[in-house]
């Protein structure tokens, strides 16, 4: 911590309440999120000190003035009329490896000079974020005794593809908790909490550049500290074709998710079933951006990849998988598709030859992409007239899947 933020945080003293923003040139939305951020404080918390920490990675346009310069003025706009608890801010650039972990790194820091008692992180490029957010992911520490809360989103049904198809199926197979959106980017948690996170010896490794959020939530339950979930609405924010080249996001997810593997391996294998966790928060639809999606892009880039990449994928797979994918290649849109079980077992093949270092975990990883988009397109044909509650059953139907075939990934995990 740079003598400055140290010199801050003695005349700020104790906290009740910490809320964290991690930015790198967000001037167009951080404003909004300062200002989100300030009035639920004062709203739901206004008998709690509290603080503001943007942890910023070197902002060039203006980013930290603005979070300097943005208040709430005028509070009988939210219906508050008594006197607050003082509001205060702590600008500082993060150290480090460049990354959002780094910044969270910042952000536990100063949440154990001010003794924290519970504190939250969220996105600065937020552009629906409302004050009722910070209640909803800070009360549940104060008076809930959670230690961890993560967010759950109303999203577009083609919106948050790796989370469905990959991240929550197979993170609530293997630790027993269905946490719905284990990467979600905004969290509630305990100064206890963020005490533990500190003490990891991890941040000048990839979790400081990108794996920061599946590592929160996962070591929050492997380790055993009490988790919920708290409904936030819609997260809107810029959306992504799921057609398009997402194999660097695709790549950093997995692996983060694989070395969560290796370090909690006595804590999954065990896990027979998943429980849900205590979801808090008046659950309601929202309007929602739409997705837009290129099926006929989808297919052939999967084709692509099973020609050039076929080779590769051969040397670990089952010859009943790979005789599936190579004779997928001549199907077109009506009748394309990789059903839950042919899904699951490309999952747990790819985890296994990762973990016993066939190849080059980068890229055995990145060549993953091609049949994650095939079974994207997949899921698309088969959801096109689904509503939100058609689609969530068949989530939840992946992930029972995840669960049944989970012997598959163990009993090959130490051979």
């Amino acid at each position: 911590m740079n003598s400055l933020i140290d010199k801050q945080t003695r005349e700020i003293g104790e906290a009740d309440i910490l809320v964290g923003i991690p930015s790198y040139n967000n001037a167009r939305t951080i404003g909004h999120v300062v200002k989100a951020v300030q009035a639920g404080m004062a709203k739901y918390f206004r008998d709690r000190k509290a603080l503001l920490v943007n942890s910023d990675g070197g902002s060039t346009d203006g980013t930290t003035e603005i979070v300097h310069n943005t208040t709430v003025d005028d509070f009988e706009t939210i219906f508050i009329t008594q006197k607050t608890e003082p509001f205060f801010k702590i600008v500082t650039p993060y150290q480090g490896t460049p990354g959002k972990g780094s910044a969270f790194r910042a952000i536990f820091e100063i949440a154990e000079t001010v003794k924290a008692k519970a504190c939250a992180v969220v996105d600065s490029d937020l552009r629906s974020i409302t004050p009722e957010w910070v209640e909803l992911l800070i009360k549940p520490v104060l008076e809930g005794g959670f230690d961890y809360v993560a967010p759950l989103y109303q999203r577009h049904k083609y919106d948050g593809t790796i989370t469905n198809s990959i991240v929550y199926p197979l993170t609530s197979a293997l630790y027993g908790k269905r946490i719905r959106q284990p990467i979600g980017g905004d969290f509630g948690f305990s100064g206890r909490l963020a005490g533990f996170y500190l003490a990891k010896d991890v941040w000048e490794t990839d979790v400081a550049r990108y794996g920061i959020d599946i590592w929160m939530t996962t070591t929050a339950i492997a380790n055993n500290f009490p988790v919920c979930q708290s409904y936030l609405g819609a997260k809107i924010h810029d959306p992504k074709d799921p057609g398009a080249d997402l194999s660097a996001m695709l790549y950093q997810v997995v692996s983060a998710t694989l070395d969560l593997m290796e370090t909690y391996s006595t804590v999954w294998k065990p896990v027979k079933l998943s429980e849900p966790v205590p979801t808090l928060g008046f659950q309601y639809d929202v309007g929602l951006e739409p997705v837009n999606v290129s099926l006929e892009r989808m297919v052939d880039r999967f084709s692509l990849g099973i020609k050039e990449l076929g080779i590769f994928w051969k040397e670990f797979m089952t010859k009943e998988l790979y005789s599936f994918f190579t004779k997928l290649t001549g199907n077109r849109k009506k009748t394309f598709r990789i059903p839950d079980e042919i899904w699951v077992e490309t999952i747990y093949s790819f985890i296994l030859a990762a973990h016993k270092r066939i190849m080059n975990r980068e890229h055995l990883l990145k060549s993953l992409t091609p049949l994650y988009i095939g079974r994207t397109a997949s899921f698309v044909m088969e959801t096109w007239d689904s509503d939100s509650r058609k689609v969530e059953e068949k989530i939840e139907n992946l992930r029972l899947m995840f669960e049944e075939k989970k012997d598959f990934l163990i009993k090959r995990w130490d051979e």
